[in-house]
């Protein structure tokens, strides 16, 4: 056998024995005769890429040539070959995290699905209405939460506290009055706070901004729950009614507080002075008396005050507003406890007592009066 007859074979033996990820499809063998006599050689050859002829003048050298290209051929092939699986792939991952965008306002979603119910914000759609009072919202979820106004279902507990919530949300708001965290900042005075919806009204206090206005009055403001609170004083409705004297409140916190003077809690501790008090707002307002704080200021004369609602008493002076109007004589005031010291000249009644002298006011400015008299006090001198 010719030498390069034996190299040639076992070039190719020694092919066959590896491993070539790339040899994925058949071969065939070629088998030709040399000289007179007969020679066995044998080429593996890629299927449908090289056909390689039985001439007899072809040599084991060219052979060998012929084998070593092949095995390139094969394997730039298999590298081609992973090369566009991997661009596949590639482009198949990109395909995959492509975002959706609204071309109304630019945001962009990873799902289809979400960019269609976000198309609601601008279309108006309300697809999904509660058959009890007919309210209608965008999403189906809204609408569930919603469900829970009329059964009463509370499926988030407060761990700490047993305060129990229809959404998951607002149990998460309410843990931050236990943690202390407040995460939301304003970035122009620095206060924080623990819910953005508060940092969001907040910042109303810088710009002016009003956006709630009751078409009633044409008053405006900042917060839509002030607007609420607002138009109860237009309706006369009072949705929260205490189970244990039967007096109603336009606002849940009212009845909250309210709730104190049966029970005698006051959670609300002034750390200087050591007073107790069943409402935050009126420790505030002790703080302040401690500190000389006045934060609210009157824009027209300049006069300034420990407590917002004295503020609103007074603006009332330079407009004119009096919007507590008894029902029976129609005479109006500028102050809510004018009207009911109003209120007691038609039933008579005098819920002030000295407890000194048994004289009865309708009044607790005359009783303040009064009470004087047997102090020898004159603040006023």
């Amino acid at each position: 056998m010719h030498p390069g007859s034996v190299v040639s074979r076992r070039r190719s033996e020694g092919h066959l024995g590896r491993s070539h990820p790339g040899c994925t499809r058949p071969v065939q063998r070629n088998t030709w005769s040399r000289g007179g006599g007969t020679v066995s050689s044998t080429l593996y050859t890629y299927s449908g890429l090289v056909s390689v002829s039985n001439s007899q003048d072809l040599n084991e050298m060219e052979q060998t040539d012929q084998y070593e290209k092949l095995h390139d051929l094969i394997t730039d092939e298999k590298t081609t070959q992973t090369k566009t699986a991997s661009i596949q792939k590639r482009t198949q991952k990109t395909k995959s995290n492509s975002r959706f965008t609204c071309h109304h306002c630019g945001r962009s979603f990873r799902e289809k699905q979400k960019l269609k119910t976000h198309m609601r914000v601008h279309t108006g759609e309300r697809p999904f209405t509660c058959q009890q009072c007919g309210k209608s919202f965008t999403q189906q979820g809204a609408l569930k939460r919603h469900m829970r106004t009329h059964t009463g279902e509370k499926p988030f507990t407060c761990q700490q506290c047993g305060n129990s919530f229809t959404q998951k949300e607002s149990l998460k708001n309410h843990m931050r009055t236990h943690s202390g965290e407040k995460p939301f900042t304003c970035q122009q005075c620095g206060k924080s706070f623990g819910q953005k919806p508060h940092l969001q009204s907040h910042m109303r206090t810088h710009s002016g901004e009003k956006p709630f206005t009751c078409h009633q009055c044409g008053k405006s403001f900042t917060q839509q729950g002030a607007r609420k609170r607002n138009r109860r004083t237009h309706t006369g409705e009072k949705p929260f009614t205490c189970q244990q004297c039967g007096k109603s409140f336009t606002e849940q916190g009212a009845l909250k507080s309210h709730m104190r003077t049966h029970t005698g809690e006051k959670p609300f501790t002034c750390q200087r002075c050591g007073n107790s008090f069943n409402q935050q707002a009126f420790l505030t307002s002790r703080m302040r008396t401690h500190s000389g704080e006045k934060p609210f200021t009157c824009h027209q004369c300049g006069k300034s005050f420990s407590q917002k609602p004295h503020l609103q008493t007074h603006m009332r002076t330079h407009s004119g507003e009096k919007p507590f109007t008894c029902h029976q004589c129609g005479k109006s005031f500028s102050q809510k406890p004018h009207l009911q010291s109003h209120m007691s000249t038609h039933s008579g009644e005098k819920p002030f007592t000295c407890q000194q002298c048994g004289n009865s006011f309708n009044q607790q400015a005359f009783l303040t009066s009064r009470m004087r008299t047997h102090s020898g006090e004159k603040p006023f001198t």
